[in-house]
C-alpha cells in the first residue's frame, strides 16, 4: 500500500509538472492563434475595416515574434547537456558479478535494472538519469572522467567504448562501500536505490524530469559567460523565460522526488531488511574514514604533486586502524573474514586507481592525467616519497624565510652548526624574550590598534598579517612576523608553479558543456580552507623538528592512516609531538619541546638535510 500511495503522490506531481509545460506552450502559441483568428476573418470578409487590418499586422508581427523566440527557448532547451556526475565507468565484462547481483536485486525487487554501473569518489549511491542525447558523445574537446585517464585506457576495468546514451538510469555506487562492505552489506544498501527504477519508468515522472533537467541546463547555459552584446541579450531573455518555468516547477519537482524516493524504500523493505539496518551503520562508518582518509592523508600527497593511487583501499586500512583504537567499533573488523565488495570486479586495483585519481582531480583540482609533475604513489613508497619530501620542503621553506628576516644561524661561531639549517636556530628566533615582554600590552589596550600598528613595520617588507598572526603579535612579534612570512613564501610559491589543472585540459574549447572541469571552478569539493598563518608556522616547525629527528635520533618518517604524516621511533609514533609546538609557536616557550628532543636524543644544534 504504501508503495502505491508514494507512485501515485510522485506521478501526481509529474503530472503538475507537464502541466507547467503545457501552459507555457499555450502561452507561447496564443498569439499565433489570435492571428490566425483575424486573418481568418479577413479573408472571409467577417472582420474588416481599418482599425482591424492594423491590427492584424500588429498581432501576426508579435505572433511570429512570439514563435521565433519560443522555438530559440525551445532550441536552448533541448541542445543544454543537463549535468553529469563525474564518475568512473564500469563495463560490464570488468564486472559480471556486480552486474549479476544488482540484476538479481532487481529482479527481486520487481523493478527495471539499471542500464549501467559506475563509481564515484565518495559514500553515496544514486540512479542518475543519462538518457539525453547529448550524453550519448562527449563534445569535441571535451572529456569524461573516464576518458581523461589516458594512461589508464585500454584495460580492463574502465570502460573505452564510444558511450551511448541509456534508456534507464545509472545506478551510481560509492567506491569505499565496495572496498569497505561486505557483499551482502553492498545489496542491502543498494536495495532502496535500485527500487528507484520502478517509479523512474514510469512515463510521465521521466518526461517531468526530462523538462526539469532540460530547464536546469538552459539556465547554465544562459549564466555562462559569451562574447558579444547581441549574444548575451538573447541568452538573457531566454534564461529569464526559463529561470521563471524552473520557480515554477521547483515544488512540483521537490515532491515527485520525496514521492519516488518513499515508493522506493518501501518497495526494498521486503529485501534484506534485517542486514540492511547493520550495513546502514558501515555507510557512517566508511564516510568517516573516508573523510579523515582524504584530509589527512590523500591531501598531503596531493599538496606534493603525488596521488595515492589506492584510496579505496586506503579505507579498509583506516577504519581496521580506527576499531583497534576504538572499543565502540570493536565488532566491525570480525566482517573482514566475509568476502568484499571488490571482488565482485575484475580488476579492483585498476579501479582504485581510476577512482582516486577522479577524487583527485574533485577534491583537489589536479590534472586529469597522470604526468612527470603528477605521478601516483603507492602506499608503501607514501613514508619517502610524500612524508620525507614534505617535511624537508617545509623546512626548507622555513630557513628560507627566516634567512628573508635576518636571523642570526648561530649565536656561537664554533657551534658544529654554524651557518647551516638547524632547528637550534628556530628555537632560539621563537623563544620569547625580556624585548618581547615590554611590549605586552595591558589588559585596557586595544589588540586591533596594537596589531595594526606593529604590522606596519611587516607590510613594508611585503609581509601581510591575518586575524591569526595579528593575536601572535600580542605575544612575539618575531613570531608573527615568521608566520606571515611563511604565508607570503607559499603564496608565491603557488602563484608561480605551473598550472596543471589547465595543461591537462589540452585544447579543448570553453562553452558551458565543459563548466563541470572549468579549472576555475576546480576543486568542486575542496577539503579544507586554506591555513592561517599560526597553523602554517606550526606545520613547519613540526617539521623541522621531524627533519633533526630523523637525521639525528634515527627517527623515521610513517605513515598513520588516521593522522596522516608522523613520526616513528623506534618503530613507535610520536604522538606527543604537536602540543610541545604548540606551546613554542603559541607561548613562546621552548622547554616542554627542547625535553622532549633531549629525551630521544636529538641535537637541536647539528645541521639537517633540506630538499
Amino acid at each position: 500500500m504504501g508503495v502505491e500511495v508514494g507512485a501515485q503522490s510522485a506521478r501526481s506531481r509529474a503530472l503538475a509538472v507537464l502541466r507547467i509545460r503545457s501552459r507555457a506552450l499555450a502561452v507561447a502559441l496564443l498569439p499565433a492563434a489570435v492571428a490566425v483568428v483575424l486573418l481568418a476573418g479577413g479573408s472571409t470578409g467577417h472582420i474588416t475595416g481599418p482599425g482591424w487590418d492594423t491590427t492584424r499586422w500588429i498581432v501576426t508581427v508579435l505572433a511570429v515574434l512570439v514563435l521565433l523566440a519560443a522555438a530559440g527557448i525551445a532550441l536552448v532547451v533541448a541542445r543544454a547537456r543537463p549535468a553529469m556526475s563525474p564518475t568512473v565507468a564500469i563495463a560490464e565484462e570488468s564486472a559480471p558479478d556486480l552486474y549479476r547481483m544488482v540484476r538479481d536485486l532487481a529482479d527481486r525487487l520487481d523493478v527495471p535494472a539499471p542500464s549501467a554501473i559506475a563509481l564515484t569518489p565518495d559514500c553515496d549511491s544514486w540512479l542518475e538519469d543519462r538518457t539525453h542525447l547529448a550524453h550519448g558523445r562527449p563534445p569535441p574537446g571535451d572529456r569524461d572522467e573516464t576518458e581523461g585517464l589516458q594512461g589508464l585506457r585500454g584495460v580492463r576495468g574502465l570502460s573505452s567504448r564510444p558511450r551511448r546514451a541509456p534508456s534507464a538510469p545509472v545506478l551510481v555506487i560509492g567506491s569505499p562501500f565496495l572496498w569497505w562492505m561486505r557483499v551482502g552489506e553492498l545489496r542491502a544498501v543498494l536495495a532502496p536505490v535500485v527500487a528507484g527504477t520502478g517509479p523512474s519508468a514510469h512515463p510521465d515522472i521521466a518526461a517531468a524530469r526530462r523538462f526539469v533537467r532540460g530547464l536546469d541546463a538552459a539556465v547554465a547555459v544562459t549564466s555562462a559567460p559569451t562574447r558579444g552584446p547581441l549574444t548575451r541579450t538573447v541568452l538573457g531573455g531566454a534564461g529569464w523565460v526559463t529561470r521563471l518555468l524552473l520557480r515554477s516547477c521547483r515544488g512540483h519537482a521537490a515532491e515527485m522526488e520525496r514521492g519516488v524516493a518513499a515508493a522506493a524504500a518501501e518497495r526494498a523493505q521486503a529485501v534484506d531488511y534485517g542486514l540492511r539496518i547493520v550495513a546502514q551503520e558501515q555507510v557512517g562508518l566508511a564516510y568517516a574514514g573516508w573523510d579523515r582518509l582524504l584530509t589527512r592523508v590523500a591531501l598531503p600527497a596531493w599538496r606534493m604533486g603525488r596521488w595515492p593511487s589506492r584510496l579505496d583501499a586506503g579505507v579498509v586500512a583506516a577504519l581496521t586502524e580506527l576499531s583497534r583504537r576504538d572499543r565502540l567499533a570493536e565488532g566491525f573488523t570480525s566482517r573482514l573474514g566475509e568476502r568484499p565488495a571488490c571482488d565482485l570486479l575484475e580488476e579492483p586495483g585498476t579501479v582504485d586507481e581510476a577512482a582516486s585519481l577522479l577524487a583527485a582531480r574533485l577534491f583537489h583540482g589536479g590534472p586529469a592525467e597522470p604526468g612527470p609533475d603528477w605521478a601516483p604513489v603507492d602506499w608503501l613508497e607514501y613514508p619517502d616519497e610524500v612524508v620525507d619530501r614534505k617535511w624537508r620542503a617545509d623546512a626548507a621553506r622555513l630557513h628560507r624565510v627566516l634567512d628573508a628576516l635576518g636571523v642570526r644561524h648561530s649565536t656561537d661561531p664554533a657551534a658544529p652548526g654554524s651557518g647551516g639549517p638547524t632547528l637550534a636556530r628556530v628555537l632560539d628566533h621563537l623563544m620569547a624574550s625580556p624585548d618581547d615582554d615590554r611590549h605586552v600590552p595591558g589588559p585596557d589596550a586595544d589588540a586591533g590598534v596594537l596589531a595594526t600598528n606593529r604590522g606596519g613595520a611587516y607590510e613594508e617588507m611585503g609581509i601581510g598579517l591575518d586575524e591569526d598572526d595579528a593575536e601572535l603579535v600580542l605575544g612575539n612579534e618575531r613570531t608573527a612576523a615568521l608566520a606571515a612570512g611563511l604565508s607570503a613564501e607559499l603564496a608565491r610559491e603557488e602563484a608561480a608553479a605551473p598550472d596543471l589543472a589547465s595543461a591537462s585540459a589540452g585544447g579543448a574549447e570553453p562553452g558551458p558543456d565543459r563548466a563541470l572541469w572549468d579549472d576555475g571552478l576546480l576543486p568542486l569539493f575542496p577539503l579544507q580552507p586554506p591555513r592561517s598563518g599560526r597553523e602554517l608556522l606550526a606545520d613547519h616547525v613540526t617539521a623541522m623538528v621531524c627533519c633533526a629527528a630523523m637525521d639525528t635520533a634515527g627517527a623515521a618518517p610513517g605513515l598513520d592512516w588516521l593522522d596522516g604524516p608522523s613520526l616513528l621511533v623506534d618503530g613507535v609514533r610520536a604522538a606527543d609531538l604537536a602540543p610541545r609546538v604548540l606551546t613554542l609557536v603559541e607561548s613562546g616557550d621552548p622547554t616542554p619541546l627542547r625535553d622532549w628532543l633531549r629525551h630521544l636524543g636529538v641535537r637541536p644544534e647539528k645541521p639537517v638535510r633540506l630538499v
